[in-house]
């Protein structure tokens, strides 16, 4: 099992190639980091003819845009009241509102750029896993359906007829929701961004970040980047002290399995209408196919420094969950990603200094939030109105101990995953 992430090597999309900034570089609008989000943003500025500059310190989709699962949810990471208890009626309820809305946003964006990134539109599983799953799935069915989204409790038949697991005992299917190639969607919003006339420089960190009379002065190795307003879109792969969004979320890892392709025969029973899922296990794990008939599993933890067979282990104790059937599975890569996540699970968008915005705390849907994110950033900075923004400009207090947090959360996932492949777990 090779160490590698499975989506670069089969994008539909090339990885393109870009400068690296040299010179002094003058723009409206610089935005730090070359994720969905930061791309999202630079598309949108473009599209309205406004200047706009992106700085990426490595390459496009090298971070957790082009790692991730994949899926295009819909929603956040916690159910509808909960997302209210957290941020209060107006906002909980906006920000369900239009994250139930940002597939749509994702899919008509891959259908404007023609971006090939192997989409599906066929919904995603939520798995219930045993009984309180099952009650987990009835309450988030509940208020979602209350909402007028589109979902749809399956019984267990049901549920093995998508899934083709008869240990599924109930799901929750979002038609709303789907899956892509994230390597590709990524690369394609970049692709898309330089047509509308937006300029990106990879392989050119940030180094400092000062005031510019009015506007500001953004600093790397080789160059700079003079602009009014500047986009910090960095996230979960914020490493320098100078980027005030590392106090804003603590980071976990996530990690991915993929298979060589199933057989006919199996690829015909495992997820037939490609839907992607996850869990309602204590810690969740992730499955689907890619358009090849691969199977992915995946699972919160890092997998960059566990022994081969510690991972060949995990997957193969999930794989003897969910499909006890299939035999002689071989298993082709695995790759880790980070994420970026906040104590209440709610992502945070605001404004540090007049001039500057910033987001942070993804938690694992950073598809369709990262997109969203963007267009709402374009749109507030063109407009100065906030109404395409998931949430208001906020203020917020620095997360506490981030470093103890992602160590804890780390250990207890390599325990309970541990524990998986001596099946003390399920």
């Amino acid at each position: 099992m090779e160490q590698r992430c499975l989506w670069e090597s089969t994008s539909p999309e090339s990885a393109l190639t870009f400068p690296v900034v040299s010179s002094t570089v003058e723009s409206d609008v610089v935005v730090i980091g070359g994720g969905i989000t930061g791309l999202s943003t630079a598309l949108h500025l473009a599209e309205r003819n406004i200047s706009v500059t992106l700085l990426e310190a490595g390459e496009i989709a090298q971070g957790g845009s082009g790692r991730n699962v994949g899926l295009v949810n819909a929603g956040a990471w916690i159910p509808p009241d909960d997302i209210r208890e957290v941020l209060g009626n107006e906002n909980g309820e906006r920000v369900t509102r239009m994250m139930g809305e940002a597939p749509a946003l994702v899919f008509s964006l891959i259908d404007r750029h023609g971006i090939r990134c192997d989409a599906t539109r066929s919904g995603t599983l939520h798995l219930a896993h045993n009984a309180t799953g099952v009650k987990d799935l009835t309450r988030r069915y509940q208020q979602l359906s209350s909402r007028g989204a589109p979902v749809e409790l399956l019984n267990q038949s049901q549920a093995q007829q998508l899934v083709g697991s008869a240990s599924v005992p109930a799901a929750l299917l979002d038609k709303r929701a789907g899956t892509l190639n994230p390597t590709a969607y990524t690369r394609g919003l970049a692709r898309a961004a330089t047509t509308a006339g937006a300029r990106i420089f990879t392989q050119s960190g940030v180094t400092g970040l000062s005031r510019n009379g009015s506007g500001w002065r953004v600093q790397t190795a080789q160059g700079e980047v003079k602009a009014d307003r500047v986009v910090l879109a960095t996230n979960a792969y914020t490493e320098d002290d100078w980027n005030c969004i590392k106090a804003h979320f603590f980071k976990a890892y996530y990690f991915q399995v993929a298979s060589e392709p199933l057989s006919q025969n199996d690829a015909q029973i495992i997820f037939p209408e490609r839907q992607g899922s996850w869990d309602t296990k204590t810690v969740l794990s992730s499955i689907r196919k890619d358009v090849h008939d691969r199977l992915l599993f995946g699972t919160m933890g890092s997998a960059s420094r566990k022994p081969l067979a510690w991972v060949r282990g995990w997957v193969n104790s999930q794989l003897r969950f969910y499909f006890p059937f299939l035999r002689n599975v071989k298993w082709e890569c695995n790759w880790t990603g980070t994420i970026g996540f906040t104590p209440t699970h709610t992502f945070r968008i605001f404004e540090p200094l007049p001039g500057m915005l910033a987001v942070s705390g993804y938690n694992g849907r950073g598809v369709t939030t990262g997109t969203a994110v963007g267009k709402g950033f374009a749109h507030y900075l063109a407009t100065g109105s906030q109404d395409c923004l998931p949430l208001p400009l906020l203020q917020y207090s620095p997360v506490s101990n981030t470093t103890l947090r992602s160590a804890v959360f780390e250990n207890g996932f390599t325990l309970y995953h541990s524990g998986q492949i001596l099946r003390v777990f399920a």
